[in-house]
Order: structure tokens, then sequence, then C-alpha cells
């Protein structure tokens, strides 16, 4: 059986001509990307439009700390833990029935948020929406691979990302501009517009395609995986509130390894697995994994800290706070939307394209450690580099992920990039974190060791100074780790990824 029969769906059989036309791709390849991108960039938003609904929230719900907590994390935690089981239904159920099913439960989940009465309904409400999400964010990318020819799927990828960045800066921007018209929930009923819109889309213009082999279901594989997945993302999430020596982190943490030991374990005992293990063993997929995490690492890191530095160091509000990191991703859209990312990894190839991209991120990590002091010009030089990091090495290892995987495989392939970038942006966080946290609380007080307890302590203008001075050193330290990190891991992926060329160029000749 060929692969091309294999991604056929079981409802009819192509024929001579449509097995003809199918390697110059889909003949609305374009359309339908414009489809998928604007129903995967309503996903994207929910990860952070609700940090701006905070104050309305507590005020209108009534809601505690944890509440707001869980509103917040129901949502990222059942999507992330869900990426590669979705990706595997994706695979084995129909790319387009999964994309439909995806956006119905991400339309109905906003609803039941729009019209929640109470903090448990909108918790419960946001985990529903994340489960759309997780089928949507895994299935966009699987059906880009297979509408488009392999030569055109690394621009239609740098689009693809270029939205995951604009999706990730503008969730403040969006927040803050409905809650200054209209109530709390109107930030999730405008995605239903975007549903329906999708629903039909999808309906009229993506083709179906699906894996016909492996149809059993790995059951315990999904259930492994979506258990150790959240576990570990909770770990994460849990680590700057609760303390990285925590019970609560350290179990979790433990739990997460066991449950993904198993996982992995089991993968490699059944016929038809959800994660075949002997993806590892391509030096391809491997590179592009390590620098895929690194790349998440640098970004959503710096970030994480940067955002607190505005915030509570230079006193501005969430909303101005993310237009004045918006710079980064209007970076990455601009150099992606134009195809100049794109045409320069063409000229440079993969190796040297993540090489240069991740050295970009690194002089952009330096320059906003060294030069944030100096105003907000060396920021946005940093905010600059780390966009066109991001948009020259992003897509290129994206594409170098899913190339290395059997087409057949598309959906495992996006549910592997997206648990890998959630992973790698929840490490960065961890560690930036965990370093500018050791510099800050040996500068100040133990007893008031978090930026927000010290100032709010301070009893002088001139103490909350020392304050600020010092969770601006633990910035600068925390940032000047990070980037020598970023930097090697780069060059890492970059060597891994050329000496899998040069054995495939070999294999070849």
């Amino acid at each position: 059986m060929t692969a091309s029969s294999q991604e056929q769906t079981p409802d009819r059989t192509p024929d001579r001509g449509e097995r003809s036309q199918q390697p110059q791709g889909h003949s609305r390849r374009w359309l339908i990307l414009g489809v998928i991108c604007l129903a995967q960039l309503t996903v994207l938003l929910d990860n952070t439009v609700l940090n701006v609904a905070i104050p309305s929230l507590t005020r209108e719900m009534d809601a505690s700390t944890a509440d707001i907590q869980w509103m917040i994390n129901a949502y990222s935690l059942v999507q992330s833990g869900l990426l590669l089981t979705a990706g595997n239904a994706a695979d084995r159920y129909g790319r387009k029935r999964m994309l439909i099913v995806g956006l119905a439960l991400f339309g109905a989940g906003s609803l039941a948020a729009g019209l929640a009465e109470s903090p448990g309904q909108l918790i419960a409400a946001r985990a529903g929406m994340g489960v759309g999400g997780a089928l949507l964010l895994t299935t966009t990318l699987a059906v880009v691979m297979q509408i488009f020819t392999p030569e055109e799927q690394p621009r239609a990828i740098g689009i693809w990302s270029a939205v995951n960045s604009l999706g990730f800066a503008a969730g403040p921007l969006v927040g803050g501009f409905v809650l200054n018209h209209f109530w709390w929930g109107a930030i999730f009923l405008i995605n239903l517009p975007v549903a329906v819109l999708g629903l039909a889309a999808v309906v009229a213009y993506v083709p179906e395609s699906r894996n016909r082999q492996g149809d059993r279901p790995d059951l315990l594989g999904a259930v492994l995986s979506t258990l150790g997945m959240a576990a570990l993302v909770y770990a994460i999430i849990s680590g700057p509130g609760h303390g990285w020596t925590s019970g609560r982190v350290l179990t979790t943490t433990a739990v997460a390894v066991v449950v993904l030991g198993a996982f992995a374990y089991w993968e490699s005992r059944i016929p038809h697995p959800m994660l075949d293990p002997h993806f590892f063993r391509n030096r391809r997929f491997t590179g592009a994994v390590g620098g895929l995490v690194l790349i998440t690492f640098g970004m959503g890191g710096a970030l994480f800290l940067l955002t607190q530095y505005l915030q509570f160091v230079l006193g501005y509000g969430p909303l101005e706070a993310g237009l004045r990191t918006a710079p980064m991703a209007l970076t990455v859209v601009a150099l992606n939307f134009t195809g100049v990312g794109t045409k320069w990894a063409a000229k440079l190839g993969t190796p040297l394209s993540i090489a240069l991209g991740m050295a970009l991120m690194a002089g952009g990590l330096v320059s906003i450690a060294t030069l944030t002091g100096h105003g907000y010009a060396g920021t946005l030089l940093g905010l600059v580099l780390i966009g066109a990091g991001t948009a020259l090495g992003s897509p290129v290892m994206a594409h170098a992920v899913m190339s290395s995987i059997p087409r057949e495989k598309a959906g495992v392939g996006a549910g592997i990039n997206g648990t890998l970038a959630e992973f790698g942006h929840g490490l960065g966080v961890a560690v930036l974190g965990a370093v500018l946290n050791a510099r800050f609380a040996a500068l100040v007080p133990v007893a008031a060791s978090s930026l927000p307890a010290a100032l709010a302590a301070a009893d002088s203008a001139g103490e909350r100074g020392r304050i600020t001075d010092a969770f601006s050193s633990g910035l600068e330290t925390s940032l000047l780790v990070g980037a020598p990190a970023v930097l090697l891991g780069g060059l890492v992926a970059a060597a891994l990824l050329h000496r899998a060329g040069r054995a495939d160029s070999g294999e070849k000749s």
C-alpha cells in the first residue's frame, strides 16, 4: 500500500487523475490555510486573553486567588495534556473530522464561559475549551502537511508559526480592548462567529485524510500521555507560586516522571504506538526537537520575566506591558507573512538557519539584560532580535520535526511539536525564574523574597528603589544565564541536523 492510499479517507477511492494531481497540492490550499490560521489564532488568544480580566472577575464573581489561578490554568493544563492524544486521534479517525469536533467543542466552551455565573462554571468551561484547543492546534499543522507540496511547506509553516506568535502576544491587547467597551464575558463570546465561520469553511473546503493503518485506539497510551503531560505542566505552573522545592511541586513532578516513563515503556511494546520511539533515533528529528525546546525556552522565559519587570518595576498596567512586548511578535509576523524568513532559510539551509536564529535570540536576551536600565530602546532592540531569531528558526525547526516523521503520522508530529513548545516555554519560566529568584532573595530580606510582597512591605521610596534594583539585577543575571544556553543549544541542534543531512546525502548517493 502506498503512502498516498494510506492518506485517503476510506469513504471513497481517488481516481487516477486525482492521484496525479495530488503532488501539486490542494487547489484551494491557501484559502484553507487562512481558515485554519483564523481558528488557531482564536485558540492561541485564549491562552493569555483572560489575564487582563482578572480584576473584573475578582470583583464581579467574588473569585478567590485560587479560583483565578484555575480559570487561567484549566485551559492550558487540559490543552497541553491532550496534545499527543489529539494528534493521534486526528491521524486515526480523520483530520477534517477532528478539526470539526475541535471547533465545535471550542465554540461550545466559549459560549459556556461567556455565560458563566460562578467561578466553578467558568473553570469547567475553560477546561472544555482546552479540549477543543488541543484538537485544533494539532490538526491545523497536520492539515498543512497534507495540502501543501514539500516545496511550499516551509512558507506555509512560516505563516502558521507567525500566527502562533501573533496569538501569544495579542491576547492582552484584544482582552484590554474588549474590556474597555463590554463586560468580561465578551472576551469569550467573540470566539463564536469565528468558530461558526471556521466550521462552515472546514466542511466546504478542507479535504479529509487519515492513516488507515493502526485503527485500534491506543487507549492506555492516551491515558498515560495525558496524565503525564498534565502532571508535568501542573508542576511547572505551580512552581513559581508554591516554590520549586515544595511538596506539591516535587510530588507532581515525580508523578509526571513515573507516568511518562510508563508511557515510553508501553509505546515500545505495542505494534501501532501513539508515539513511535524509533522517531528519536532519527538525528534530524532529535536535532529539531532540541532546537524547538530551546527557542521556546528563550522566548517564553524572557517574556515572563520582562512582563514582570514592566509591570512591577516600571509601573505599567497589563495592557501597556503587552503593547511594549508586542514588537517581538510583530517582527515574527512581518518576516514570516512577507516570506522574508522563508527565503533566508532556503538560502542558508536548515542547520545554518537554526544556528543564526538562536544566535539572534541569544543576542536579544543579552540586549535586554544589559540595556534595560538605559530605557526602552535596549528592550526594544532585544525584542526585535528575539523576534527575528524566532522568525528564522522556529518554522525551520517545525518543518524539520514534521518532515522527519512519516506523512501518515502528521497529527502525532503536530502533537509532538506543540507538546515540546509547551515544555520549552515552561522550562524557560522555571529555570530563568529560579535564577532571578535566587539573585533577588540574596539582595532582599528572606521574609519578603517575592517582588510584590517586598514592595508591599516597603516603608519608603528609597527602600522600594532598592527592591526594584534587586529585581533588575536578578533579571540581568537570569537572562545572561539563558543566552549562552540558547546559543549552545542552537549550535548542537544545527550540528545534529548537519550530520543528518550528510548521512541522508550519503544514502541517496
